[in-house]
């Protein structure tokens, strides 16, 4: 069974689709199989993946609503990860949910079918808390929450934590905290290295070890419909969605070591 993770932050512009499409990557290299749900209205992810988000149809609306299967919807893309991809139709699918039995369960529903044929399932969530989100949340069973480390990122935390705990209690009890990525890091900003040092002391083992720096490259790569490990595989940007990758495997080894010793 795959594990499904979303990848989420209520704050825009910390690096959320970047990370979604190089940890799709990164754990494809790995020779893990992967699916990749870009759930936000804009198609970011869709078009970081190198594929038109304005020709992607059917997509995610249309699974949504359950006019086609996901596997009629989902394609491959050059970097070995499948996708479904998004777009602007997500919006009119939001809205026609709205008055649907069961709208928040609605995605964890349609991804069955093909959660085996996975190892991982990575989510794009829009940076709101909108349905799409609450659908995003309630499908996975952990919550990758990418961050800046500055003072406002931390505000926003608050925010997520809380709307983790309210679908924990009323909608998914299997969600969890899957870890915090810090992202667009430059060691020289004294405010980050002193945010950095909070996160580690009040999460602990939950902040990875991976640290993604500001990189230049990286800021590039979508606009060539390319994963960084594609565009620029020397680059430090590279180099850290590889030690991420490598990093979530180890823990799901340790996991697994964990369960068989209870066991």
């Amino acid at each position: 069974m795959s594990r499904i993770i979303a990848i989420a932050n209520q704050k825009g512009g910390v690096g959320k689709t970047t990370t979604a499409v190089n940890l799709a990557a990164a754990l494809a290299e790995a020779r893990r199989r992967v699916l990749l749900v870009d759930l936000d209205p804009q198609g970011n992810a869709t078009m970081a993946s190198g594929v038109n988000k304005a020709e992607a149809r059917p997509g995610g609306c249309e699974v949504l609503l359950e006019e086609v299967p996901v596997e009629r919807a989902v394609v491959t893309t050059g970097a070995g990860f499948d996708l479904l991809p998004g777009n602007g139709d997500l919006t009119a699918a939001e809205l026609k949910l709205m008055d649907e039995i069961a709208r928040e369960t609605r995605l964890r529903a349609v991804l069955e079918p093909v959660r085996s044929e996975y190892h991982y399932i990575l989510i794009d969530c829009p940076p709101s808390l909108s349905l799409l989100t609450l659908n995003a949340l309630t499908a996975a069973q952990g919550v990758l929450i990418p961050m800046q480390c500055e003072y406002f990122a931390l505000e926003g935390l608050t925010a997520l934590l809380n709307t983790i705990k309210a679908v924990k209690a009323r909608l998914n009890p299997e969600l969890e905290i899957e870890g915090l990525l810090r992202t667009m890091y430059d060691v020289r900003n004294n405010l980050g290295n002193e945010v950095s040092a909070q996160l580690t002391k009040h999460f602990g083992e939950k902040v990875y070890r991976t640290i993604v720096p500001r990189n230049v490259r990286l800021a590039e790569a979508p606009s060539h419909g390319q994963p960084i490990s594609q565009y620029d595989r020397e680059s430090r940007g590279a180099i850290a969605y590889l030690g991420l990758a490598g990093e979530m495997l180890r823990r799901e080894r340790g996991a697994g070591k964990a369960e068989s010793t209870a066991a």
